[in-house]
């Protein structure tokens, strides 16, 4: 496993990625307003805000999907392990119980045999 990580470092990863991402959707609108050029200014900064601010709820909402869908997966594949974690101490237990009675019978064979 690796080592843990602190919640300082994910919090500040995560801050990092929502700044690129703003500035990567800044960037965005202001190319788009720049081949525009019969806007005024107040329609470009207008429009870059609402491109901005389209774009972050955007991505807030795939973000809050997979942290939703991987919470799902996380617990059916806990699920599944616990699943087949049982399956498998219930065979080694058989297993176990089928050695056990194999020498117990070859003890007994080589004990009647012994007289």
């Amino acid at each position: 496993m690796g080592e843990p990580r602190s919640a300082l470092a994910d919090e500040t990863e995560g801050f990092l990625l929502a700044h690129a991402h703003r500035d990567r959707a800044q960037r965005e609108a202001e190319e788009l307003c720049a081949r525009m050029p019969w806007l005024t200014t107040a329609q470009a900064e207008e429009l870059t805000g609402h491109y901005v601010r389209r774009r972050l709820d955007d991505t807030r909402q795939l973000m809050l999907g997979t942290v939703r869908r991987a919470g799902e997966l996380r617990q059916e594949y806990e699920s599944r392990y616990a699943h087949l974690r049982r399956a498998l101490l219930r065979r080694h237990a058989a297993g176990a119980c089928a050695v056990l009675a194999c020498a117990a019978g070859a003890g007994a064979l080589v004990g009647v045999l012994a007289r």
